[in-house]
């Protein structure tokens, strides 16, 4: 199968709340929008999208109508000390404080207003413990 696109799509019943989030705080902007179903772009990179979609539209399974839980959406920024501030400075809840990882990440996590878990990474290099577990080209410098 190839691919052309990929994006996740968030199921709520905070449609109008949940898409304000992301356009305030990850700077994403609307390119289809109804009622039920948003599609967001970012406004830095065009390849970076995300839906949200009314959990209870007629569209999804019945046996799939449920609300978005159990997922991290992880964003890899170039300054990740600049995101924690921004996030902290608009008072989004922190979840786990700014920290380095030994297997090679420097962030922090807070989520969006389904619960959402939102990840804002910057990749470092990883100690020589987890190094090995690398491919050779996916190391960061």
């Amino acid at each position: 199968m190839k691919t052309n696109q990929y994006y996740p799509v968030l199921m709520t019943d905070k449609v109008a709340e949940t898409v304000a989030f992301y356009e305030l705080h990850f700077r994403f902007e609307s390119k289809f929008e109804s009622d039920w179903y948003i599609h967001l772009q970012s406004k830095e990179d065009e390849t970076v999208n995300l839906a949200i979609i009314s959990f209870k539209h007629h569209t999804i399974p019945k046996a799939g109508r449920a609300p978005v839980q159990g997922l991290i959406l992880n964003f890899e920024v170039d300054d990740v000390d600049i995101e924690f501030q921004r996030a902290k400075s608009a008072a989004l809840p922190i979840l786990q404080e700014l920290r380095d990882e030994p297997f090679g990440q420097r962030h922090f996590i807070t989520c969006d207003p389904n619960g959402v878990l939102i990840d804002v990474i910057k990749p470092i290099p990883p100690s020589p413990e987890f190094l090995e577990q690398y491919a050779e080209e996916s190391v960061a410098n």
